[in-house]
């Protein structure tokens, strides 16, 4: 298929002809703003000093990624990084030390690294948590610590079920999470939240899909994330800035 398509990501999406390889665009971040749902006022909380840390080493190296032409794509790294700062706030939110807020930060950061493409493509998490264990002491040193084995097993399972929905869990995958479990969900919730930077109502966040009951009340923020990231980007800035930017901006750093 095409990656050059012509038209907005939301007009490709309504026609049934979304390429390959698909990037945000001015149309579509308005398109987002626009159908923004009726949230209550919220205010996020900043931050664990820990998971702070954590975050500011999430923007991944585009060397690590299976096909380079989606660094800036909706799978790249914005994707990754806001997904990243949704997992911290979670570990935050559930007290977790910093081992497993270790884990679960950098399973965010990492979880779309092996991707081929933007479209369904089925196994990129069990390829990213292949890479992930293959590559631990690369990955653990970008964010300034050390891999312990069981730091390394947490975080492949999480990266590997994320794209695997419960309801088709095998026996190896209720086995796996059952290792992890908890830190399992918190990935699959953060990866969850970002969804609104897809181009189409129904692909938008879902509490269905996830085992976690503060999903809801992080939506508003996970809306604002992707809008003041993605209208940073289409104005010129990189990924990285983009993110950074709608992060301090809502006050989590």
């Amino acid at each position: 298929m095409s990656t050059t398509r012509t038209g907005s990501l939301v007009e490709l999406a309504a026609c049934k002809e979304l390429p390959l390889h698909q990037f945000t665009d001015s149309a579509t971040v308005e398109w987002i703003k626009t159908n923004r749902p009726s949230f209550p006022p919220t205010r996020p909380t900043p931050l664990r000093t820990i998971t702070k840390a954590l975050v500011e080493s999430a923007a991944i190296p585009t060397r690590w990624l299976a096909e380079p032409r989606l660094a800036d794509s909706i799978h790249g790294h914005r994707h990754g990084l806001r997904t990243a700062a949704l997992a911290a706030l979670l570990a935050d939110q559930h007290g977790l030390d910093e081992s497993d807020s270790a884990v679960v930060v950098i399973a965010a950061a990492v979880h779309d690294c092996q991707r081929h493409h933007d479209k369904d493509d089925p196994g990129h998490g069990g390829r990213a948590a292949v890479w992930l264990a293959a590559y631990a002491d690369l990955v653990w040193t970008h964010f300034h610590r050390r891999p312990s084995p069981t730091e390394v097993i947490k975080a492949a399972a999480a990266v590997r079920l994320h794209e695997v929905p419960y309801e088709a869990f095998t026996d190896t995958d209720r086995a796996d999470h059952a290792r992890a479990e908890r830190l399992c969900d918190l990935v699959k919730a953060a990866d969850a939240l970002d969804r609104y930077r897809l181009p189409k109502l129904s692909w938008w966040p879902s509490a269905r899909h996830v085992r976690e009951p503060a999903f809801d009340d992080l939506l508003p923020l996970a809306h604002d994330l992707v809008v003041i990231s993605e209208e940073a980007f289409v104005a010129g800035a990189t990924s990285a800035a983009a993110v950074r930017y709608a992060m301090a901006e809502k006050g989590l750093v």
